[in-house]
């Protein structure tokens, strides 16, 4: 009898510690003022986890963690970083990392934007310092392979919207761009097969540095997408003329490099001896200066064949008005200056 009653009693407790064990794992728990994020990396143990959720003070105990993770041996833990601004238990904050709700928020770099816009992007978002990026900009090394001639990445950044979180690197992203850069540009050179085996002329050869330096100026010059295939036409037929290229868009980024832009183009950027400044500088600039979409891309692979050899803005707007003589773009070029505030150097003189 005093047996049964040792066994029973001794079950009445492990019943009494099983109950208080489950309302631990189940009670919500928050020791952290504001919202937290807590990255757990490729590799890491339930040890590593709990140790981790403690020390932001998302779980009361480690031990909590690991016995939940005790209580479902085969489930398999997300690395990633998480957000954790709410009061949780012990099991749901473990079903969040078993399901892999990872945090990330989406940033995205608009077409045309060159390496110094970017940097200012990602630190506005809070990621990382401005500095950072563009430290890892201006390594080219994961890009040679494809363009041995880079000299940064400039070109190779994809513009696109991308998946971060907060402890995502410069280099991690800056590798998420030209992979995707890859991605695209496979897409293109694919497309160009399939148009030369059904008969379709193209004009200019798929070497990569050419055409992403044509491309990111032609992106740059305007945002019609119609007008693509015939700016990268006018730049062609330039180049093939041995006509300098005059590119505005090459000047300021010439002048971006030497860290004296101000906003628009003087005189001295137009005379600048920096070799991205095409007004002195003939052929094109020596590598992309800016990224371009798939778009310019794609019209820098395929420009328009045409006769034009100019192009300056139409003083309504909407576009650009294209000449083949000079005398052509001067009337013009006048129409445009009478149309806007004269002391303004915006408008394209492609003389």
């Amino acid at each position: 009898m005093k047996r049964l009653r040792r066994v029973a009693l001794l079950l009445l407790i492990a019943a009494i510690l099983g109950a208080a064990l489950w309302m631990s794992l189940q009670l919500p728990y928050r020791n952290f003022a504001a919202e937290t994020f807590v990255k757990f990396d490729r590799g890491s143990g339930t040890i590593a986890m709990a140790r981790a959720l403690e020390q932001e003070g998302v779980i009361r105990y480690a031990w909590l963690f690991w016995i939940e993770r005790a209580l479902h041996p085969s489930t398999k833990l997300t690395a990633g970083e998480y957000k954790f601004q709410d009061a949780a238990s012990v099991s749901a904050i473990f079903g969040r990392i078993a399901h892999g709700d990872v945090y990330y928020f989406e940033f995205t770099v608009p077409e045309g934007s060159n390496i110094f816009d970017i940097a200012r992007l990602v630190e506005a978002a809070g990621t990382m310092p401005a500095q950072d990026f563009l430290t890892a900009a201006e390594n080219p090394m994961s890009i040679r392979d494809l363009d041995p001639k880079a000299e940064t990445l400039e070109g190779y950044l994809f513009p696109a919207t991308y998946r971060l979180s907060h402890s995502t690197t410069a280099v991690e992203l800056c590798q998420l761009m030209t992979a995707q850069f890859r991605r695209q540009w496979k897409k293109l050179l694919a497309a160009q097969t399939t148009g030369r085996s059904a008969g379709q002329s193209t004009s200019v050869s798929a070497d990569p540095h050419r055409a992403v330096t044509l491309a990111s100026m032609v992106e740059k010059e305007t945002p019609v997408p119609e007008e693509r295939p015939l700016i990268a036409g006018v730049f062609v037929n330039r180049l093939k003329l041995g006509m300098k290229l005059e590119c505005d868009p090459t000047t300021i980024y010439a002048a971006l490099l030497d860290r004296r832009y101000r906003g628009t183009i003087h005189r001295s950027d137009l005379e600048s001896k920096n070799p991205y400044n095409t007004y002195r500088s003939p052929g094109l600039p020596p590598g992309p200066i800016a990224n371009p979409g798939m778009e310019a891309l794609a019209a820098a692979l395929h420009p328009a064949i045409t006769n034009y050899l100019y192009f300056v803005a139409k003083p309504s707007g909407g576009g650009h008005q294209f000449s083949t003589t000079l005398a052509e773009h001067d009337n013009a070029v006048r129409a445009y200056r009478h149309a806007t505030q004269p002391h303004k150097l915006s408008a394209k003189n492609k003389a």
